[in-house]
């Protein structure tokens, strides 16, 4: 039994790789967003998203998305996108899926939020491409 969990720069690496592999008229429009790997949550966004557990959440987008941006908006930081390592490892174990498809996934997920989609409008987009699978 390999008891080896990846750290912070090995999700971190999956997680460029994966960012890589997004088709380039989506890649080319996510410019100045960071990717960040943490092992949780902090107590804020807990509290926040009023999560049951820190383990509900496996990553978080963290900025203005572009369809809310005006040209006359100062930039008040970097956009990030959070991925959280341990409720991601907890998940791969629990439901057997590869933790590189996961993390693809996720990244996908909070790009969406960074274009301004909701979670209803991204579960719908992966409906139909899974419809078309």
């Amino acid at each position: 039994m390999d008891t080896h969990q990846p750290d912070p720069q090995q999700i971190e690496n999956l997680a460029y790789e994966a960012f890589s592999a997004i088709p380039a008229v989506l890649r080319d429009q996510v410019t100045g967003v960071a990717i960040r790997v943490v092992d949780l949550p902090d107590r804020r966004t807990c509290r926040e998203l009023e999560l049951e557990s820190p383990y509900d959440l496996l990553g978080l987008y963290h900025g203005v998305p572009l369809d809310e941006r005006s040209l006359s908006d100062v930039p008040q930081g970097v956009d990030m996108i959070f991925l959280y390592r341990l409720p991601l490892l907890s998940y791969t174990e629990d439901t057997g899926e590869d933790l590189y498809d996961v993390v693809r996934h996720v990244l996908i997920h909070e790009i969406g939020h960074h274009f301004g989609f909701s979670d209803e409008e991204m579960e719908a987009i992966e409906a139909a491409a899974d419809a078309e699978d």
